[in-house]
């Protein structure tokens, strides 16, 4: 598996940022090649990305999640195959550092050559820079879910 670390400082109070981060159904508005996620429960999700002409669908199962400090998740089925954490720390009253963990297996050749060349994590890096600019831009976030999902 490859793995993925990535940080952006955002210019958002920390529960906005949390809670716009558990708005999982606009991540299209920031993640680029992410066309669709459907949030089917407190748990899981749907999705459907498009990543140099290639489509997949697959689900995702949220793991753990902590209100105002992380979200980890896995794959459970689909086309692919990863898991993950973001985690939020207050910086400041406002502002937040966001970092993202990804492990993931890249399938094909296509996608092992893109990530030996650093394409995944480019993305990822600009994935993190728009959701910046988003929730700054915005300035608010939704009500995020403030639940807690515990491991096992």
């Amino acid at each position: 598996m490859s793995k993925i670390v990535e940080t952006v400082e955002v210019d958002a109070p920390l529960t906005t940022c949390y809670d716009q981060w558990t708005q999982f159904e606009s991540f299209p508005r920031f993640m680029e090649g992410v066309e669709e996620v459907t949030q089917t429960d407190d748990r899981h999700n749907h999705w459907k990305t498009s990543i140099a002409g290639v489509t997949r669908e697959f689900d995702t199962e949220i793991v753990d999640q902590r209100p105002d400090d992380r979200i980890v998740w896995r794959t459970l089925d689909g086309e692919a195959e990863q898991r993950g954490m973001v985690s939020f720390q207050p910086l400041d009253g406002t502002s937040t550092k966001v970092s993202l963990t990804m492990e993931f297996e890249p399938g094909g050749m296509a996608e092992k050559a893109g990530d030996a060349l650093g394409v995944v994590d480019r993305r990822i890096r600009g994935d993190l820079r728009r959701f910046k600019e988003y929730i700054e831009h915005h300035g608010t976030a939704p009500a995020g879910w403030r639940g807690r999902i515990t491991p096992g």
